[in-house]
């Protein structure tokens, strides 16, 4: 029998024999399948680094999360940005409910597992508080969502959205989604589409826009622009009249798009260069990010991007649906130690006891129409403050010539670095100078002869160097 498995207890069992593919100094960038006598307690025994097959620990990598900026009103970690009081649910046309007197509260110190049997209601609950569906019983219930609350939501089918971009790097996809200021894939998703309906309410009443948005007297108000009609002449509702009229989705938008600026989305550059940044800190490097493509990606490094780009916005809250599916152990040890590092709320359903214990010390157990709160959440030091972002500007015109000396010679901004050849080998510090030096004098012949690059083929990621015909 031959078995492949993140289950170390499971494997611990049944294995007398242990192949493990491993790099050493010695073999360059290469990597090697090496057979190893005994159990796995006996392997980690004999390589002490892969500890992590037996304990939620990494030794090399390591994920890190951007803090979230400031919630506006919160100022500490256990105020409360969401709270359900006798809140109910039930699916259209169904008999009864699914979730019944749901009393519950969160705070940017909160860690809790959602637990329950298949069916039970958990992302039925979910969806309520990311704001997918409302409870059954508005207005009869206490149902309080910070109208500013970024909330990141990986859920179980996040890989369908990335999968649509196969043929793209992972930096072009991020960059697609947020490149006008807020989550372009976000607005497209049925939770926010603009339905025929609505669009025809939107129609019937002129409505040109949301322009603004304000608190008065305890009530959110929006400001409509209609259509023809002067700006002076701006009418404030309140949410509650605009949901009232059928336009849900549209406040949504507009409220998604206030937080995405409330996080700098609107100022931050989605350069490549930011955009990889940003995935180093995911463990998703150059070669990957950059240049490969989604489409050569495994099941571990898609999870990678999935909650790189979940976290670009920088949420206050973050909302896991089974993140353990595609993870080894060293991700999962590298995402544990993350999440008890960043300054967020998290909320996860998850059946790995190992890894949601290591996180969680609440949990929301849902079962029989209710939810039964067990444990409480620790506070937290406060890091949802207002910081100042630098990035750094792109470089072009007059001073990317200051900077290469006057020279137009300039065409090492026009492609890209390159550290493995055509065949994925690494390239030697020859090679390296070679290409670099062609690089700079968009010698594209001589770039491709240090790439090993066949006449005829398009190396991925390089494009721009052609087919070499």
């Amino acid at each position: 029998v031959i078995c492949v498995s993140h289950d170390t207890p499971f494997m611990e069992e049944i294995c007398t024999d242990v192949i493990h593919y491993e790099q050493r100094a010695v073999w360059g960038p290469h990597r090697r399948l090496v057979h190893y006598c005994g159990k796995m307690s006996k392997f980690v025994e004999k390589q002490p680094q892969a500890k992590h097959y037996f304990e939620l620990a990494t030794t090399d990598l390591k994920f890190i999360f951007p803090d979230p900026g400031r919630l506006e009103g919160i100022r500490t970690s256990t105020q409360k940005f969401l709270e359900m009081d006798g809140v109910d649910y039930r699916y259209p046309g169904a008999e009864k409910n699914t979730l019944n007197d749901v009393k519950l509260k969160m705070s940017l110190s909160s860690r809790v597992a959602v637990l329950g049997a298949n069916g039970a209601g958990k992302t039925t609950l979910i969806k309520m508080i990311v704001g997918e569906t409302m409870p059954s019983n508005m207005g009869q219930c206490k149902f309080f969502i910070h109208h500013n609350l970024r909330i990141a939501y990986v859920s179980q089918h996040a890989f369908y959205h990335v999968e649509q971009h196969l043929e793209d790097a992972p930096a072009k996809y991020i960059q697609w989604r947020f490149k006008h200021g807020y989550d372009k894939e976000k607005m497209q998703s049925e939770a926010y589409k603009i339905s025929e309906e609505e669009q025809k309410i939107i129609d019937e009443r002129s409505i040109e826009g949301i322009w603004s948005r304000r608190m008065r007297a305890g009530k959110l108000e929006y400001e409509i622009k209609k259509r023809n009609v002067p700006e002076k002449d701006n009418v404030y509702y309140t949410k509650d009249e605009l949901l009232g009229f059928g336009l849900t989705n549209l406040i949504k938008q507009t409220d998604e798009k206030i937080a995405a600026k409330e996080a700098g989305l609107d100022l931050r550059p989605t350069t490549v260069s930011e955009i990889q940044k940003h995935l180093d800190d995911f463990g998703l490097a150059q070669e990957f990010g950059t240049y490969g493509k989604i489409r050569g990606l495994s099941g571990g490094q898609k999870v990678k991007l999935v909650l790189a780009a979940a976290l670009w916005t920088c949420p206050h809250l973050l909302v896991l649906d089974e993140p353990t599916n595609y993870l080894d152990r060293e991700a999962l040890g590298a995402l544990s130690a993350a999440l008890n590092e960043w300054g967020g709320s998290v909320i996860m359903i998850s059946h790995n006891k190992e890894f949601y214990s290591s996180v969680c010390k609440e949990e929301w157990n849902v079962g029989g129409g209710k939810v039964e709160v067990k444990g409480t959440s620790v506070e937290r030091e406060m890091k949802a403050v207002a910081k100042k972002k630098k990035y750094e500007k792109e470089i072009e015109g007059e001073e990317l010539l200051d900077k290469v000396g006057g020279n137009v010679n300039s065409n090492g901004d026009k492609y890209k670095d390159a550290a493995v050849n055509f065949w994925g080998k690494a390239l030697s510090k020859k090679e390296a100078r070679a290409y670099e030096k062609a690089k700079k004098k968009g010698d594209i012949k001589r770039m491709r002869e240090q790439l090993q690059i066949p006449k005829g083929k398009v190396m991925p990621g390089f494009e721009e160097l052609g087919d070499g015909k």
